[in-house]
């Protein structure tokens, strides 16, 4: 038995790259996509001995009302019509212990399901945390943020919901048959009734499934869009405020809350119209039973005993017939999320790995084909360009990361103008994944461009290249947790080595805001601490991990001059001699470049020193005296609480 959500692989390969690999049918340990029923019986079967667990425990839960009308029947018919105080008290006393056996292990078939729910759930958080991790940036050009957050959370619940009904159907099943095999001894045209019946009511339902999964698909892809919304919004929060934008985000984000819950009350009604079908016909059942065996009595056929014990069982057949429609339906609904979540662990990374795989020269010049920049080791240097795009690509190509153009990969269910759904094929599915993959592999397979001392990147293994390059821009994330492990991670820092970064970072203030300093606790997403604060402990950690090849994407652009200053002192101080780029247009950062270097439209317009540029190249000397001036302009104002920043600190950090 587990008691945690058994292991995964890292990173689980795509349906058509374990079939290519041969792994496919010997390593169950990764997740079936071959399609969403598959996926989900691997889901189940990963749990199997938890899901055994739960049938044993409900086959003597269901034991009471399974054997409870048998016994009362025999009380009747050997105790109170015969007339004998010990068969009452013999058939009374066994239909006690049943009952008692059942009150007792139904604790147990609780935590089971319970356990299993929890491991379906945890088990799928894994499994896209993992995937999350495998495909790193790319994964938000594969799939909106919103369609990812559904999967780990709503998606993960319903395999839950499944895994806990399935066991305790598995048990009702069995009581069902138990029953079954005690009318066919007593009456064997009232048992062939109830055999048969189960199959017939829950035929009678299957109608309604169809619209039912096509409803919930249509709730489920709405929720989904109003999550990457409600996501997009809290990212761009603090931008929405500058421009006066939240009513226009906020109209948008009710619009879309009126469109999800119309789908669910669209799937809500078709979700009680099974439910009404399955109270129905078990209540015609029950009735239908109960006539017959009342006319069987009558006939001399049936003893008043046996037609108690019949109107029980009859009783008793609503609970297993009722929940096998919950099944229907646990299972309509998960197949509806593993539809999603198919194509999520199918998304794999475009990178290939290289064929005759190279080393990354140390100390070696590097050389942009796109814009042909080059880079000389040793040195920082400092990339200005009219257009900041410009310069974050250049910086994305040398950390190999991918631009992001590649559109999201389209709704399983999409809506027409009418509002009809109309559900893309398996085929059509699988075909457009194979396009993106053979787009991808063809794209890794060609140069990348980017040539360390004349090795391209794409001939070094990317997590040689992740190791010696890094990139770090305003993008990067602050996670909760302690100061500490938002430092340092991985935990490769000494105190000093810590001192160290906040101290060219500048953000000795950060330490000293926290109450109990490396232990002082950052909310989610740094959300305790102002924008420049922030980005200074971003690059506190950029430079805790010591590259050596480290690019800074404007790193000092929340902070006010007299904290750039320093920031740009004492980086220039502490990465001499190791090969350094900045995209910056801030003079205060020039001033310490040991070289320049100017793009034009993405192309090299200019090199040299900060001075050199500014007497040889009108453009270069257009773009910095503008950003001179605004400077200028805004030299009274400072971001988000950093007036603190405004006093140069030379307080060392409390040991």
């Amino acid at each position: 038995m587990q008691d945690f959500p058994p292991e995964v692989p890292a990173y689980p390969t795509s349906s058509a790259a374990a079939e290519a690999s041969g792994s496919r049918g010997r390593d169950r340990s990764f997740p079936d996509t071959r399609s969403p029923a598959r996926f989900l019986l691997w889901l189940l079967g990963r749990q199997k001995d938890v899901l055994l667990a739960v049938f044993a425990a409900g086959t003597l839960v269901f034991l009471p009302g399974a054997l409870g009308p048998y016994l009362v029947g025999r009380a009747v018919d050997e105790g109170i019509t015969a007339g004998s105080m010990s068969g009452l008290l013999t058939w009374s006393l066994i239909l006690l212990g049943v009952i008692a056996v059942g009150a007792g292990v139904g604790v147990a078939m609780h935590t089971f399901a319970v356990r299993g729910w929890l491991l379906a759930l945890y088990s799928t958080t894994k499994l896209v945390t993992r995937k999350t991790t495998q495909m790193g940036h790319v994964l938000g050009q594969r799939l909106p943020t919103g369609e990812v957050l559904s999967v780990a959370s709503g998606d993960s619940n319903k395999y839950g919901a499944l895994s806990e009904t399935v066991g305790r159907a598995a048990s009702a099943l069995f009581a069902f048959l138990v029953v079954v095999a005690l009318v066919l001894h007593t009456s064997v045209p009232l048992g062939l009734l109830t055999l048969v019946a189960a199959p017939v009511l829950v035929f009678v339902a299957t109608p309604l499934l169809r619209p039912l999964q096509r409803r919930q698909a249509v709730e489920r892809s709405r929720t989904s869009d109003l999550t990457s919304l409600a996501t997009d919004i809290v990212a761009g929060l603090r931008i929405l405020r500058g421009i006066g934008g939240e009513r226009t985000f906020g109209s948008n984000y009710e619009a879309q809350s009126q469109r999800v819950r119309r789908a669910g009350v669209a799937a809500g009604i078709w979700q009680g119209a099974v439910d009404a079908t399955g109270v129905l016909v078990s209540g015609l059942f029950l009735v239908l039973l109960t006539w017959l065996g009342a006319r069987q009595v009558v006939a001399g056929e049936l003893t008043i005993g046996q037609l108690i014990s019949f109107f029980g069982f009859a009783t008793f057949m609503v609970v297993p017939i009722y929940t096998f429609f919950e099944l229907a339906q646990k299972w309509i609904q998960a197949l509806v999320s593993a539809h999603k979540t198919v194509a999520l662990l199918e998304s794999e990374p475009p990178w290939l790995t290289p064929a005759e795989p190279q080393d990354l020269p140390t100390g070696a010049v590097i050389h942009d084909e796109v814009s042909d920049v080059r880079i000389h080791p040793g040195e920082l240097t400092v990339v200005v360009s009219a257009l900041p795009d410009d310069s974050a690509a250049l910086a994305d190509r040398i950390g190999r990361y991918l631009p992001a153009a590649t559109t999201p990969v389209p709704a399983e269910v999409e809506e027409d103008v009418k509002g009809r759904t109309a559900r893309r094929t398996r085929a059509q599915r699988l075909a457009e994944r194979r396009e993106r993959a053979a787009a991808d592999r063809e794209r890794a397979r060609r140069r990348w461009g980017v040539t360390v001392g004349g090795v391209d990147l794409s001939e070094v293994p990317l997590a040689q290249v992740r190791d010696r390059i890094l990139v770090s821009d305003a993008a990067s994330m602050v996670f909760g947790g302690t100061l500490q492990r938002a430092l340092d991670p991985h935990g490769r820092l000494s105190r000093a080595e810590a001192e160290r970064a906040m101290l060219v970072a500048s953000a000795e203030d950060v330490f000293t805001a926290l109450p109990g300093g490396w232990q002082g606790h950052l909310d989610e997403r740094g959300r305790g601490l102002s924008g420049g604060q922030r980005q200074r402990l971003v690059l506190a950690r950029a430079l805790a991990m010591d590259p050596e090849v480290l690019v800074l994407v404007e790193p000092t652009s929340a902070v006010d001059a007299h904290t750039e200053a320093r920031i740009a002192e004492r980086l220039a101080v502490h990465r001499r001699g190791r090969t350094t780029v900045v995209t910056s247009v801030s003079p205060l950062l020039l001033h310490h470049a040991d070289r320049v270097v100017f793009l034009a439209d993405g192309r090299l317009a200019g090199s040299g020193t900060h001075e050199e540029l500014l007497a040889s190249s009108p453009g270069y000397r257009r773009v910095v005296v503008r950003t001179m001036d605004d400077a200028q302009t805004s030299s009274a104002q400072t971001d988000d609480g950093e007036e603190a920043d405004r006093v140069e600190s030379t307080v060392d950090l409390p040991r």
